[in-house]
């Protein structure tokens, strides 16, 4: 498709060289000027200077009152909503199901799936509350998805991806003002109801749907797809079919989607029922997996950045490393880092800075500490133009 292969460079270029729909559910909304979030202060979190993952901290003891195992957060045993470790930027959360980090690199926005809250959150801050969205967190839906909007230091807005009792959906969020529909009616089922979102080169807003329980969802549905939009919901210009939202299908329960800013390539994570994928989405139909965990770990939130793509696992209680050759292919295995140290990872979420940013969910079927759920804050592996294991 021409626009997604068109060069944005301007628009792709991040600090330290890293990342950074049909109408008839779509509301317009006017374009007003720049204004600020209005928050309530909720809990506490804490940060200093962030190791690489290779040099995460050993996982420590569990807590003193119901605490986790070798889960636990490293860096030292927690004591209430108090956490020793200096990676740790936010603490006794929800299960979080997005991030999406500010433009100072400092601070995030934090999506709690079950609860709806949309939480700001930054190092030696209390978190505060921003908005909540009305959701249904059955079926594995939720608040799952978050992300900045394309003119966010113009617009100030940010988009979420929300299950309710009647669908899933896209949704707008702007300071002082209610979460509106951008794009409406994506099916919901008893299970395969979470989604993702993310921004391409050409500012478009990427949604991952689940098939909502259905193996195979008609082409007509926003089911199992990756839909690619504009900022009201219609289809982006440039689509394979400028009617439709459609860029691909064949998704079951997508765990995080990414787009790598230099090679423009769009990663996807999924959770097939027979093995967890990762797969290089294009238009049409998606194509066997890029990469394929047959232990099914539990595939979530990913970042692309040049030469590497990092997955959370939930299930695996890691990060799994993995290393692109400039034809999207791999060699040899990924590497598993961040084993154990802080429990179920699910949230990954990139930072202007060149930092990395894991939201835990060990809330939600783990073995929490008393500092969980938490946000932490790291150095992301180093990338490079060839694959190796």
């Amino acid at each position: 498709m021409r626009s997604l292969r068109r060069t944005r460079a301007a628009r792709a270029v991040l600090a330290a060289g890293v990342l950074g729909a049909l109408l008839a559910g779509c509301a317009t909304f006017p374009d007003d000027s720049p204004r600020d979030w209005t928050e309530k202060r909720e809990g506490q979190g804490e940060l200093g200077g962030p190791p690489s993952v290779q040099q995460a901290p050993t996982p420590s003891r569990p807590g003193p009152k119901g605490g986790g195992s070798e889960e636990g957060g490293g860096g030292g045993e927690p004591t209430g909503c108090v956490d020793a470790d200096p990676q740790v930027v936010a603490t006794c959360l929800n299960p979080v199901g997005a991030i999406a980090v500010l433009p100072d690199a400092q601070s995030a926005l934090v999506a709690e799936r079950t609860t709806g809250r949309v939480l700001r959150v930054r190092r030696g801050a209390d978190p505060e509350l921003v908005t909540t969205v009305p959701v249904d967190a059955t079926g594995g839906g939720g608040l799952t998805g978050l992300v900045l909007s394309p003119a966010y230091a113009e617009d100030q807005l940010v988009y979420a991806y929300a299950t309710t009792a009647a669908d899933n959906r896209v949704l707008r969020l702007a300071p002082n003002e209610a979460p509106k529909p951008v794009l409406t009616g994506i099916p919901r089922g008893p299970s395969g109801n979470r989604g993702a979102l993310a921004v391409d080169v050409d500012r478009s807003l990427l949604v991952a749907t689940g098939a909502a329980g259905d193996p195979a969802p008609p082409a007509t549905s926003l089911a199992g797809k990756v839909l690619r939009i504009d900022t009201l919901g219609r289809p982006a210009a440039g689509n394979a079919n400028p009617a439709s939202p459609v860029l691909s299908s064949g998704l079951r329960a997508p765990g995080g989607i990414c787009v790598d800013p230099a090679s423009q390539s769009v990663w996807v994570t999924d959770r097939t029922g027979t093995r967890d994928v990762l797969q290089r989405v294009g238009p049409g139909p998606l194509p066997s997996p890029a990469w394929n965990w047959p232990d099914r770990p539990g595939v979530a939130g990913c970042i692309a950045q040049p030469g590497v793509i990092v997955v959370g696992l939930t299930g695996g209680t890691a990060v799994s490393v993995l290393h692109p050759a400039p034809d999207g292919t791999f060699t040899g295995n990924p590497e598993t880092m961040l084993t154990g140290v802080y429990g179920r990872l699910d949230a990954v979420a990139p930072a202007p800075d060149g930092l990395l940013w894991l939201g835990t969910v060990n809330k939600d079927g783990g073995k929490p500490v008393p500092s969980d759920d938490r946000v932490i804050r790291i150095q992301p592996p180093s990338g490079g133009g060839e694959s190796r294991s």
